[in-house]
């Protein structure tokens, strides 16, 4: 029986990110869908939708949840980074029948494990005030985090394709003990579902440590530490085995 899987993609990116995992997924029987947060049109130095700035992370998980309900029944949500917050409270809401969560933001109350993670937020600070704006992504930031994991060309490639992201949603995920309204917070008591965690041993954004404090949250979860892996595990050579490895939990968890 074919499975649906929704997956959600992270800060500065779109539904493109996982062109490397959906073959994958589809050849092993599942039916993939990776739609868009709104406003995130690629083009690393477009001029972002005035509207994106508006947005926060509650605005993304409604958006997500009213596509997810599109479907007969709650499908597999799959998340990335920011999406994996997203794909965390949606589960909390029911609407998830497994969650993948790979290299996820944690929810609020989770606090940074290393100095990069630390170092990321000062470096937001830099572009202050932020939260109140759509920021264009950096290439200079983001080939020493996010894309750190790729070669240059690959780099390049991908970094071509980003979009601008809203400061608000940036702040609530990387501030989020200064965020009043908890927008990152997830009613832990309610992810009932099987949870999958894979982080990367050399994330620079959020660390393998920070992937297990996540996976540490959830009744029914796994936590797996992808060796050598960086923040963008799933663009970076050995998608396709990532890929097979989270069809193979999948498997065994939604028989």
């Amino acid at each position: 029986m074919t499975q649906d899987i929704v997956l959600i993609h992270g800060a500065f990116c779109g539904g493109w990110c996982f062109s490397d995992l959906m073959p994958v997924l589809a050849a092993r029987g599942f039916n993939c869908a990776a739609p868009d947060l709104p406003y995130h049109v690629p083009g690393p130095t477009l001029p972002p939708d005035p509207r994106l700035a508006k947005l926060g992370i509650a605005d993304y998980t409604r958006d997500m949840a009213a596509f997810v309900k599109r479907y007969a029944a709650p499908p597999i949500i799959v998340g990335h980074s920011m999406g994996g917050i997203i794909a965390q409270q949606l589960a909390a809401q029911g609407l998830a029948r497994a969650l993948v969560l790979l290299t996820p933001a944690p929810p609020w109350g989770v606090l940074p494990s290393t100095a990069d993670e630390m170092n990321l937020a000062k470096g937001l600070m830099q572009a202050a005030p932020f939260w109140d704006k759509a920021l264009n992504p950096s290439f200079e930031v983001a080939k020493g985090d996010s894309l750190a994991s790729l070669d240059p060309q690959a780099q390049n490639r991908v970094f071509d394709m980003f979009s601008a992201e809203s400061g608000r949603a940036l702040f609530e995920l990387f501030f989020w003990m200064f965020d009043l309204e908890h927008a990152t917070a997830v009613d832990i008591a309610k992810v009932t579902c099987p949870v999958l965690v894979v982080s990367g041993s050399d994330d620079k954004v959020i660390s393998a440590a920070t992937g297990r404090k996540v996976a540490g949250l959830y009744a029914n979860a796994t936590f797996e530490e992808a060796a050598g892996r960086g923040h963008f595990l799933i663009m970076e050579e050995g998608a396709a085995k990532l890929a097979g490895g989270c069809a193979d939990w999948l498997a065994s968890v939604t028989k």
